[in-house]
């Protein structure tokens, strides 16, 4: 801590209070490929501006154990004992500390990629991310892929300490050469700036203290760009929009509306409208603990109260009524993956974005991002840690900005509705149509319209399938009349289910065709083994069944019993009618093998098929 501080706290620690609540918060992530040194920047920092406690300082002496060093600043960060063991950042790190000129959060995030969704946590509200460079090393796909993480998240200041200088001798060309592969990588990922600074994190070289090991370096140390960078920027002054968090009512005098302001300035007389109801009215106040204020920017907190007793509650959002945002049901986003579990486009999710939820389907995964080549490749789901495009549809209209307008009102996150996890986190890109500009009548329309969702169930086949472990599936068993179908439809239901499964046989009394395949289908979507054995003698009933449950689902059953035995046992019936399946899944014939046997060839097949976990 700095001289100048201890002396006010002595003196007065009221007013270094009051001037420490004063200070500008700077947020910056530290991040970069294993072992490049992040957690030892952070301890260093922390020890070289006074920040860390005797007892800190003498725990983490003992607990040293690199060669040559008196200290392991790595260990001011790393507390996890899984962490000290390997040696590793896994979880985020959050650790605090001030300077004369402003106060730090300070999140150390895991270099290694399995523990990507952790980085994005660390990097989410971040305005600065410091990457390190291991200057032996030079930039790996690590490095590449932490720098678009980081422009994806909006992050406006990125900032590249080539660390290890002393490892190197401090050779300036080694410096030189990292600056340009960076440069050509970073220019067109957005950053509003770009620095690099070299650095030695173990030695202390221009971490706070200028190093003279770089003469050649005429920029500043790590702590003067971090006390200097702009800050404040991360939030949208242009556009206002206030999430509503509650309702104020301590008294039948009072009702006021709090929330935090998300983009833009609020101020008092202004007119301001209630999405979604799309009412108008005036504001007469701006209160806070503090007092009423004139006027409110982003982000303050702020308690609002109106001229008119209009409906508003939690989820709902004020905005200028000639400055909406856009208002849309389908959108398109970037999504980083964070659930053991894939992404699964057959379920439904809850989507939590500013005060509000709404039930949301997945419709498409356009493509998923390679991290190691950075490119776009096809994909129909996501895994743990992957980061994608996808456009998904809401159950009611959300209001928002892009992502890259408004961190705030352009960030969601999805949660699984059943474990209730919180499984990824997006980024909105736009409205899938591409049309952001829209006017006050199709904003009301598009609030107005209804559910935007397909009605579907709520349990994907995945699902059933980890519950049930089993697929549906359909069992069509064709064969003449006599043929024995209905004999092994029951005889294949028994062994199903003394095999554990759970499996029916549809019941075909006075049924015709078209609700005996709505019936099958239906099974089929529970996730039941679906077994019937109705007439369909001919072949355009057996293509009705096929574009009905799909052919991934139906396995066709031909009971290939021989036709004179069929017409002993069934004289009466029009033999000259049945169309024999072309390419059927199984044939059996019920005059030369058991029903048992027969049961166990098509439960051969559906095992083949992947039909039940083993």
């Amino acid at each position: 801590m700095q001289s100048t501080e201890t002396d006010l706290i002595r003196r007065d620690i009221s007013g270094y209070l009051a001037s420490y609540q004063q200070k500008e918060l700077l947020r910056f992530v530290a991040v970069g490929s294993v072992d490049d040194g992040k957690s030892t920047l952070i301890g260093r920092l922390l020890h070289d501006t006074g920040m860390v406690y005797e007892d800190q300082l003498a725990a983490v002496k003992r607990a040293t154990q690199m060669e040559g060093e008196e200290i392991d600043f790595s260990l001011f960060t790393d507390g996890l004992k899984a962490e000290r063991e390997q040696g590793i950042t896994i979880d985020v790190a959050y650790r605090y500390f001030a300077t004369e000129r402003r106060k730090f959060i300070i999140a150390d995030t895991p270099g290694h990629v399995q523990y990507t969704r952790n980085m994005v946590t660390g990097a989410s509200t971040a305005d600065v991310a410091i990457i390190l460079v291991d200057a032996r090393l030079g930039v790996l796909q690590q490095t590449k892929r932490h720098a678009y993480i980081a422009a994806l998240l909006g992050i406006p200041h990125f900032t590249i300490c080539v660390n290890k200088m002393d490892l190197v001798g401090y050779d300036r060309a080694v410096y030189e050469r990292i600056q340009a592969q960076l440069s050509e990588f970073t220019k067109d990922l957005g950053f509003t700036s770009v620095t690099f600074i070299p650095i030695s994190a173990l030695k202390g070289s221009n971490v706070v203290a200028k190093s003279e090991h770089t003469p050649w370096y005429e920029g500043k140390t790590v702590l003067e760009h971090l006390e200097t960078v702009p800050v404040g920027l991360s939030y949208e002054q242009s556009h206002f929009r206030m999430p509503i968090q509650f309702v104020i009512r301590p008294n039948l005098d009072y009702r006021g509306f709090a929330g935090q302001i998300a983009g833009g300035v609020l101020k008092k007389g202004d007119e301001v409208m209630v999405l979604p109801s799309g009412k108008r009215s005036t504001v007469k106040s701006i209160d806070t603990f503090d007092g009423s204020l004139d006027e409110a920017f982003a982000p303050q907190s702020v308690c609002v109260r109106l001229e008119h007793e209009i409906d508003c509650s939690r989820g709902d959002m004020l905005v200028h009524p000639n400055d909406l945002p856009v208002v849309e049901r389908h959108v398109e986003a970037h999504l980083v993956w964070m659930s053991e579990k894939p992404l699964d486009p057959q379920k439904t999710y809850i989507l939590k974005h500013t005060s509000q939820s709404a039930r949301v389907q997945i419709d498409h995964v356009r493509w998923k991002k390679d991290l190691d080549t950075l490119q776009e490749v096809p994909a129909a789901t996501l895994e743990l840690n992957e980061i994608g495009r996808i456009a998904f549809s809401t159950h009611r209209a959300l209001f928002f900005d892009a992502y890259t307008t408004n961190r705030q009102t352009g960030a969601f996150i999805l949660v699984d509705s059943l474990t209730n996890d919180t499984v990824g986190a997006g980024m909105i890109v736009g409205p899938a149509d591409g049309a952001e500009k829209q006017d006050l009548d199709a904003a009301m329309k598009e609030l107005r319209a209804g559910s935007g969702l397909t009605p579907k169930t709520q349990v994907s086949p995945r699902e059933r399938f980890e519950r049930m472990g089993q697929k549906g599936a359909v069992v069509w068993l064709v064969g003449r009349p006599g043929s024995g179908r209905w004999s092994l439809a029951y005889a294949l239901e028994r062994r199903l289910f003394d095999l554990g499964r759970t499996a029916t046989v549809v019941d075909p009394t006075d049924e015709d065709l078209r609700s005996m395949l709505s019936a099958a289908k239906a099974g089929a979507d529970a996730g039941l083994v679906t077994v019937c054995a109705f007439p369909s003698y001919q072949r355009a009933d057996r293509k009705a069944l096929r574009d009905k449950v799909g052919s991934e689902r139906l396995v066709v059953v031909y009971v290939n019993t021989d036709e004179k035995l069929c017409r002993e046992r069934r004289p009466d019936a029009d033999h000259d009618a049945f169309e024999a399946p072309q390419h059927p899944d199984v044939t059996v014939a019920l005059d030369q093998v058991r029903l048992d046997e027969a049961a166990e060839t098509i439960l051969d097949v559906l095992g083949q098929r992947g039909q039940f976990a083993r």
